[in-house]
């Protein structure tokens, strides 16, 4: 999507790339979707989908899936998408919020995936 934004195009018809836009588009709206379906899906795998601090969390994590696309779903329903558009899209707070959300969770489940077992 930098890339696009980059590109000052007036429409996502005028490129290569901007054809390719409305299914990325698609495709990350899907994905943000079932963010956390995955989350859950890890909570119970790690036995940590009683403790209310990751339960917390993943009502939050839910809050701003919602929130970013709710943001693509408003971009992808315009008929052209301009550079600009998209720029705005990736600058939005929402989208920004739900990518340090990602980060957040990141840092949290990597340690735990790869702590050693005992047996």
């Amino acid at each position: 999507m930098l890339a696009y934004a980059a590109q000052g195009l007036s429409t996502h018809e005028a490129s290569k790339t901007g054809a390719q836009l409305r299914e990325f588009l698609n495709r990350s709206e899907r994905a943000i979707g079932s963010l956390a379906d995955g989350f859950t899906a890890v909570l119970a795998d790690e036995g940590l989908d009683s403790n209310p601090h990751y339960t917390d969390f993943l009502a939050v994590l839910e809050r701003d899936a919602d929130n970013a696309g709710a943001a693509f779903r408003l971009t992808m329903a315009q008929p052209a998408i301009s550079s600009q558009l998209v720029d705005n899209l990736n600058a939005s707070i929402h989208v920004r919020a739900l990518l340090t959300d990602i980060f957040l969770l990141d840092e949290v489940i990597t340690p735990r995936s790869a702590a050693p077992t005992t047996t």
